[in-house]
């Protein structure tokens, strides 16, 4: 009969199981530190603002007639926003619809324009004779304040659609068309060569190399051209701009509402801001190595 063998085990402490190691700390990158920082620094001044904004109407500085307090436009804001005493919104439509419709002049409009100047750019880069004809009157345009040939653009389109959807590209081509121009003739020139070198095309030699390399700066004229079109909305729904958020303020300024026009001028601020962090985002996916640079 044979003895019972024994099991060897590891030297060690009787009852001792292998310890998974413990898990690291988790920490917070910079990045994101930085970010939560802008955030917070961001939320403070608007309190700050809305503090002051507060006092000032408080003390009766100015007549509220002038300078409403918060609370009266939260309550244009409530009252333009839903049905109240059988009345719909602001003139039969809510802010939102007043809103929605200004961005689809924005988006046709300044869209076109956007359209415009980047074929006008990339010619303009490409091409010197191009450059040398049409420099001027891009420079020419560009100068030009909306009011200047809006009352022109009625003589010739009407009072509908036609002249406010012209303004807008009219004011959103010059920025895009100049920002285009100048990046596509400053790419570099050895990627250039390069790309000859191999048997690319002209043609190929800009949609290749020339464009991928004036992306960035051609999203910052994108996001100008959208700038200017915001800011010219106003001027473009100055007639017959109702319904619109422009037409809105226009039609309240009459009656001297002004928390309804302060209610505009936000609104337009917010949306204007939530677009232009749309076209930041696009620019950080379609360009990041803008970042490193």
């Amino acid at each position: 009969m044979t003895a019972p063998t024994t099991e060897k085990r590891p030297p060690g402490p009787a009852h001792s199981a292998d310890p998974s190691p413990a898990p690291a700390p988790r920490r917070t990158s910079p990045g994101r530190n930085a970010r939560l920082r802008r955030v917070g620094l961001r939320l403070l001044a608007l309190l700050v603002l809305l503090a002051l904004w507060q006092l000032v109407t408080a003390l009766r500085v100015w007549p509220p007639l002038l300078v409403p307090p918060p609370s009266a436009v939260w309550d244009a804001f409530v009252t333009t926003s839903g049905t109240h005493d059988g009345v719909r919104g602001y003139q039969g439509h809510t802010l939102i619809e007043h809103l929605g419709i200004s961005l689809r002049r924005i988006a046709i409009g300044a869209g076109a324009g956007v359209l415009a100047g980047l074929v006008a750019g990339v010619l303009m880069g490409t091409l010197p004779w191009v450059r040398v004809v049409f420099e001027p009157a891009v420079a020419f345009l560009r100068t030009l304040p909306p009011l200047a040939y809006f009352s022109l653009l009625i003589i010739w389109f009407g009072i509908d659609e036609a002249p406010k959807l012209w303004l807008l590209a009219i004011a959103a081509m010059p920025p895009v068309a100049v920002a285009t121009a100048s990046a596509v003739a400053s790419a570099p020139a050895s990627l250039v060569e390069a790309a000859r070198a191999v048997g690319a095309r002209g043609s190929q030699v800009v949609t290749a190399v020339v464009l991928p390399s004036a992306l960035p700066e051609i999203l910052v004229g994108v996001r100008l051209a959208f700038g200017i079109a915001y800011s010219s909305v106003v001027a473009a729904e100055t007639v017959n701009g109702l319904p619109g958020i422009g037409g809105m303020i226009r039609d309240a300024q009459r009656y001297n509402q002004s928390d309804v026009v302060i209610l505009g001028l936000l609104a337009i601020g917010v949306s204007g801001l939530l677009i232009d962090a749309l076209l930041r985002g696009a620019e950080t996916r379609f360009a990041p190595w803008r970042r490193l640079s």
